[in-house]
């Protein structure tokens, strides 16, 4: 997917680190990635999730929580109620660019952020808020704390191990994570919830999923994610925790309507990425791209692919039309087309102004069914009469004209 380098002002006024993931084309909605706890953007469970969500149609902001991977500021001063108001920043920069909702997605303490931050942020920009192995209580952060928190508190710092890693803790930072309410601002939301969570977290436990959830009101959702571990390290985990957020928030996003639908023919418009590009038709939207070993994102069909597909398919739906109508026990046809150039050479081939080039489809047909000889004849004579095989072989021209 391509990645955009985003940088967000905190309201304590240094800068967070962002990455925004977009799709190659379409895009359906946005979400803000908040990562779990002492991780970064660049976790594995974040930028998968991102690219995947990215990969639905749903641009993505993953960033740093302050004093964190790019992010400045201090960590060890920051707590959780610094985390929630680097949340709403995010959201802001979201919400500025792709307004008027954003689904909000939270991993681990990540996700006890976003439910908090949705109250902040305001339930009328909040699409949905999706949890993936979240606490039900923002002090289960400092179990994962190897360190004398006590002394902490009476010192006013100290120096600690979390995940391995050493920081220094202030002793605002364990009372503002102490005193964080998460079942309170759960019961509070107004939002749609989805949780999703992993029987067998050795980290969260399970039971967590079932105190947010007996907290949140409707409409919530719980999906487990069957043999995950709770940092998501199977990329299979992170896509298909990907997926169940996207389907699950096509009822919530706000619609974006294609406005570009035409009422004849077909609008192409620049997409993101390298090749990236929206297909738009009087009923459907969709990308097309260029393989990645040609430098695009391989998220769609190819220019060379589409114009293939038409004469495919059209040669395979006047086929079907001719038999049906003749009472043939036709069972379908598959059909191989293909074009004679070298594609590779093709992205960067630059026509000579009245130049004109030989080329050539070749169209290899299978047809399916009990059909006798002068069947199958027919069928082979009539699908060079298909309109696209027409169209192609015909005195064609193209006329373009400047509209903006």
């Amino acid at each position: 997917m391509p990645t955009e380098t985003v940088t967000i002002t905190a309201a304590a006024g240094h800068t967070l680190s962002g990455s925004l993931e977009l799709p190659t084309g379409l895009v359906r909605g946005a979400a803000l990635f908040a990562h779990c706890f002492t991780c970064t953007k660049q976790s594995k469970a974040a930028i998968t999730t991102a690219r995947a969500l990215a990969s639905h149609g749903i641009a993505t902001l993953r960033f740093d929580f302050t004093g964190l991977g790019g992010s400045e500021g201090e960590f060890g001063r920051a707590g959780f109620a610094t985390d929630v108001s680097d949340l709403v920043a995010a959201a802001q920069k979201l919400l500025d660019r792709f307004g008027p909702k954003i689904l909000l997605v939270g991993h681990s303490l990540g996700g006890a952020a976003v439910l908090a931050a949705a109250d902040d942020l305001g339930f009328e920009h909040v699409a949905g808020i999706a949890t993936i192995g979240a606490p039900s209580d923002v002090p289960h952060a400092l179990e994962r704390i190897d360190g004398d928190i006590e002394a902490i508190k009476a010192q006013g710092h100290g120096e600690v191990t979390i995940g391995g890693r050493p920081f220094s803790l202030s002793n605002a930072f364990i009372a503002r994570t102490e005193e964080a309410n998460l079942l309170g601002e759960v019961a509070r939301l107004r939002a749609p919830i989805l949780i999703m969570h992993s029987p067998t977290d050795a980290i969260v436990g399970i039971e967590h999923a079932g105190k947010l959830f007996a907290a949140a009101k409707h409409p919530k959702s719980f999906v487990s994610l069957d043999g995950a571990d709770h940092l998501l390290l199977k990329e299979e985990d992170a896509q298909f925790a990907a997926a169940m957020i996207a389907s699950w928030a096509d009822r919530y996003l706000p619609k974006r309507g294609n406005n570009l639908a035409p009422e004849d023919g077909v609008i192409v418009r620049t997409g993101h990425g390298k090749f990236g590009t929206e297909v738009h038709t009087a009923g459907h939207s969709f990308v097309a791209d260029e393989p990645t070993s040609y430098g695009g994102n391989n998220t769609g069909p190819t220019p060379y692919d589409l114009l293939l597909a038409a004469l495919g398919t059209c040669t395979a739906m006047t086929m079907k039309m001719y038999a049906d109508r003749k009472g043939m026990a036709f069972e379908g046809t598959t059909i191989h087309v293909t074009h004679e150039r070298n594609h590779e050479e093709d992205i960067g081939h630059e026509m000579e102004e009245d130049g004109m080039e030989v080329q050539a489809l070749h169209r290899a047909i299978e047809i399916h069914g009990d059909l006798n000889d002068e069947e199958r004849a027919k069928l082979i004579a009539i699908a060079d009469k298909c309109p696209v095989h027409k169209t192609l072989e015909g005195h064609l021209h193209v006329h373009t004209e400047q509209t903006g």
